[in-house]
């Protein structure tokens, strides 16, 4: 997967760049001017100013948000939440260490790819590739009726929405397709409700992390990918939790919370090695679970420690569960962070993987 990954952005670099040109963000109701809020700092990536309490602060809003454990009585696990850490143990020590959970990428995906990175774009021959797949059916369709692109009439047919979206806008958009395979909403109740919300901090993780290696020692592909991949883990845990949750204790104690995100980690660096992603990456992630300081961390670990921060800052901020004006939560950012942040704001879900391509 890597290897197709590489190739299909170092040929759409010049595309994205040209698509997306590097522009002053401009803050719009509700969240990018509560971003706007956020103070300057010192110049550079500081991310070792950001306190260990900011952190943690941010870290228990966020996993009360995914599981909406808000009013969760207890601190410590419960019973239920015991035997589901227990069976991720298993699931981590087993001979498959986890990556069987990840549900097969569907084989057409590389071939779309190939054709579009050759340049092949043949309407009718993509049409065909793509109707293989409901999935990729309805992206396509989604896409091609959403705002990005005002289509004013429906539409309707596979052939129209090619020709609406553009070799770009399918190239992006099967991209993230690759990724959500892992994705089963059919599956149980906290399938349903927890994976698309770490989808979408994983997909601002990314985004922070591409702008923050900017003039830093770090591959932007690399460290990208590492915020996409960095929630699969957690998201293919949800199966398990659906599995064995009684319907009769809560689920989402910070203690369980704690323990689920190590386990996720654990599964996101098997399930990345069975990709195939480069040890960059993988260390990347697992440095997140060693206690570290940024400043003792890879510059790929650190860049995605405080992508990973920001990002969630973006998220519950969205969902009006902080204040990014807060000093306990913003205090510490250099310039860079900062402006990460209210980049993070201003964009919009389709922008992202455009975001992926090439320096802004």
């Amino acid at each position: 997967m890597y290897d197709w990954l590489r190739r299909l952005f170092s040929d759409s670099g010049a595309s994205a760049r040209t698509a997306h040109p590097a522009k002053p963000p401009v803050p719009s109701a509700g969240v990018a001017s509560a971003a706007s809020a956020v103070p300057r700092r010192q110049p550079g990536f500081a991310a070792d100013s950001v306190s260990n309490l900011q952190r943690d602060q941010v870290d228990f809003i966020f996993a009360s948000w995914l599981f909406e454990a808000e009013n969760h009585p207890d601190i410590f696990t419960n019973g239920n939440e015991d035997a589901i850490l227990a069976a991720l143990d298993g699931v981590v020590k087993s001979e498959q260490a986890g990556a069987h959970l990840v549900r097969r990428m569907p084989g057409v995906i590389p071939q779309l790819l190939q054709s579009l990175r050759n340049g092949d774009f043949a309407g009718p021959e993509l049409a065909r590739r793509i109707s293989q797949d409901v999935v990729l059916v309805a992206e396509v369709l989604r896409l091609a009726n959403s705002a990005a692109y005002s289509p004013g009439k429906p539409i309707t047919s596979i052939d129209h929405a090619i020709l609406i979206l553009g070799q770009d806008g399918l190239r992006q958009l099967i991209t993230g397709v690759a990724f959500k395979p892992i994705i089963n909403l059919n599956s149980g109740n906290f399938t349903r409700m927890v994976a698309p919300r770490l989808w979408a901090q994983s997909e601002r993780c990314a985004i922070a992390n591409r702008l923050l290696a900017d003039g830093e020692a770090a591959d932007p592909l690399e460290v990208f990918l590492a915020g996409l991949v960095q929630n699969v883990g957690l998201t293919v845990s949800l199966r398990v939790i659906d599995q064995m949750s009684d319907g009769r204790q809560p689920v989402g104690s910070p203690t369980f919370c704690n323990a689920l995100a190590g386990f996720g980690r654990t599964l996101a660096v098997n399930i990345g090695s069975e990709w195939h992603f480069p040890d960059t990456v993988m260390n990347a992630i697992r440095e997140q679970g060693e206690a570290l300081r940024p400043a003792a961390m890879s510059p790929a670990g650190r860049i995605l420690w405080m992508g990973d921060y920001l990002s969630k800052i973006d998220i519950l901020a969205r969902h009006g569960r902080l204040d990014v004006s807060d000093p306990h939560v913003a205090d510490g950012l250099s310039d860079a962070e900062a402006d990460c942040l209210r980049q993070l704001a201003d964009v919009e879900e389709r922008d992202w993987l455009g975001m992926a391509g090439g320096n802004r």
